[in-house]
């Protein structure tokens, strides 16, 4: 039986050969899991990542149109909001599933929230990817492929150490040796009343 982070690495790799099948960033998410299950989440969060990498791709267009630039700049704030409340929703799965556990008396808290730890993890498979790329292309010399091969090797190493830390941490949880605490992200730039900007023009 999979452990979580084995699950998630599995979804993730799964959403990124999806994505690339088309390699387009209009492309509708298919998510293959069942509305409202964790897997289900985890596809939609790695597809969010996906999809903003190839706008943040598009957006440093040294020719781009600024017109077009703006409209993708907005769709990455948008895509930073959703991604947000999908990492506070997955951390709600993991506050219910712990929620019942007695923490020990010298239980301890952790820097980030587990879903947080997750969202990090999905963006390495996005990294891993796309240095896999590099190695492969057939228009560069030697030096840009062994250069990209090294890196590529340290973002693998950098897989195994968060994947076993992020496990770690859930066991640690179910034992009672950590206690989990979350702390939503609060963002105020996208809040009408939060923002002086928006809240100036009403």
């Amino acid at each position: 039986m999979q452990n979580f982070v084995e699950l998630s690495n599995s979804i993730f790799h799964q959403s990124v050969l999806d994505y690339h099948k088309t390699d387009n960033v209009d492309t509708p998410v298919s998510n293959p899991y069942q509305q409202g299950s964790i897997e289900h989440f985890l596809y939609l969060k790695n597809w969010i990542d996906t999809v903003q990498w190839h706008l943040e791709d598009i957006i440093r267009d040294p020719q781009i149109d600024p017109v077009e630039a703006l409209r993708i700049k907005r769709r990455i704030d948008k895509s930073n909001q959703d991604r947000t409340d999908l990492v506070e929703l997955i951390d709600s799965y993991f506050w219910q599933k712990y929620s019942k556990i007695t923490p020990s008396h010298n239980a301890t808290i952790n820097t980030e929230s587990p879903a947080w730890a997750i969202d990090r993890l999905s963006i390495l498979h996005l990294k891993i990817y796309h240095m896999q790329e590099q190695v492969m292309r057939t228009d560069t010399d030697n030096a840009h492929k062994e250069q990209c091969q090294k890196k590529l090797d340290v973002l693998n190493e950098q897989m195994t150490d968060l994947s076993t830390a992020i496990q770690q941490l859930l066991d640690a949880y179910q034992t009672g040796n950590k206690v989990m605490k979350v702390y939503k992200q609060m963002k105020m730039y996208n809040d009408p009343n939060l923002n002086p900007v928006l809240y100036g023009n009403k």
